[in-house]
């Protein structure tokens, strides 16, 4: 019996983390076999995640280097990717999302004639410009993918509309629930932000589009509530990232109900958005767990490509001016009717098999292409 030699690719700690339960899934069925390969472009957030998962990586492409540009981080991922794909020769190669690695992953995997499956795919703003670069990223990777798993049917339609064949599209759920569900069965960790019994809101920030001007005008609305709701906690993990680390502390330091905390682990942070009375984020990964948690989360970005949950109400994009995110933000703390409608909206993004549909539908098609 032929055993199939799967390849995974993750840059990113949400690559991570949404790959994890595809990773699980295909050592589950007995003819099978999975390779996970890292680029390195989060190095040390996502080794905390394969540790929680219990997963091990085969190879590290090792791609970061201080000062690069993203066309020199994607020339070496693309480069190094190569040269793995050339000595292992996997059947198939998985990548997910939108990230560098994804791209160069789905290149270089067309170089060598293997099949690429992009998880997630269908994801589109309309804007090749937001968010940047990852907008264009998951458009490229679209054009060379043989199996294009969509985690909604509006990702489908997307698909769809820009010419991709139906035969070659699979609408699977969005694999960050799978993860979700399976950190929240875990035994809840003992040692919380927010843990101390006063209500909070949780906050993340760190997308490109948001360097800058952008991220004044939030912590500016940060510092305008913190004032007004006293009684509130301000819980923000801050982002690595120097372009966010630095203004974070620069415009948030020293208010007695901020508190800017250093990134948590992932099974910690899903308990912390459990626990959030709502949650002001630019995250794509937010977006799709939250609403599953019924904790209502307005959009610190202009523009998503997961409209699904905003269009169902679950999700409300607010933008990034100061003013509209305090009244979006004042609306829901007060308007109890506002926020029930929110926190009770429901999820668009699955059950939490989404994994279990990708590998069935990838190595079935495998299994029946070695048939013919």
């Amino acid at each position: 019996m032929k055993r199939w030699h799967l390849a995974v690719l993750v840059g990113t700690r949400p690559e991570a983390i949404k790959m994890a339960p595809v990773i699980r899934a295909i050592e589950a069925v007995p003819d099978a076999r999975c390779s996970l390969v890292l680029t390195g472009q989060h190095r040390d957030l996502v080794q905390p995640i394969l540790d929680l998962f219990g997963l091990h990586a085969v190879h590290d492409v090792q791609v970061m280097r201080e000062h690069q540009s993203l066309g020199a981080l994607t020339a070496r991922a693309l480069a190094g990717l190569d040269a793995w794909l050339e000595a292992a020769q996997p059947d198939a190669v998985l990548g997910q999302g939108d990230t560098v690695s994804v791209l160069a992953g789905s290149l270089a995997s067309f170089f060598r004639r293997i099949p690429f499956a992009h998880v997630e795919a269908g994801l589109r703003t309309q804007n090749p410009l937001l968010p940047f670069p990852e907008e264009m990223n998951r458009r490229l990777t679209a054009q060379v993918a043989r199996w294009h798993f969509a985690p909604t049917e509006g990702a489908r339609r997307a698909l769809l509309r820009e010419g991709h064949p139906a035969a070659h599209i699979e609408v699977t759920g969005n694999t960050v629930i799978d993860a979700l569900l399976e950190v929240l069965a875990m035994p809840r960790p003992a040692d919380l932000p927010g843990d101390e019994g006063r209500p909070y809101v949780l906050v993340t920030v760190h997308r490109r589009e948001n360097h800058g001007d952008a991220l004044v005008r939030i912590t500016d609305a940060l510092r305008a509530l913190a004032q007004r709701y006293p009684g509130i906690d301000w819980i923000l993990p801050v982002h690595p990232n120097p372009s966010v680390r630095g203004a974070v502390q620069r415009f948030l330091s020293g208010f007695a109900n901020i508190r800017l905390i250093e990134p948590v682990p992932y099974g910690h942070f899903c308990w912390l958005m459990k626990g959030a009375r709502l949650i002001l984020c630019d995250s794509g990964g937010i977006q799709e767990e939250a609403p599953a948690l019924g904790v209502p989360v307005l959009v610190l970005r202009d523009e998503t490509e997961r409209p699904e949950a905003v269009a169902i109400g679950a999700n409300r994009l607010v933008g990034t001016t100061t003013e509209a995110i305090v009244e979006g933000t004042r609306a829901l703390l007060e308007d109890d009717a506002l926020y029930a409608r929110m926190a009770s909206a429901g999820s668009p993004f699955g059950d939490g098999h989404a994994a279990e549909r990708i590998v069935t539908r990838l190595l079935g098609d495998l299994r029946a292409s070695e048939r013919r």
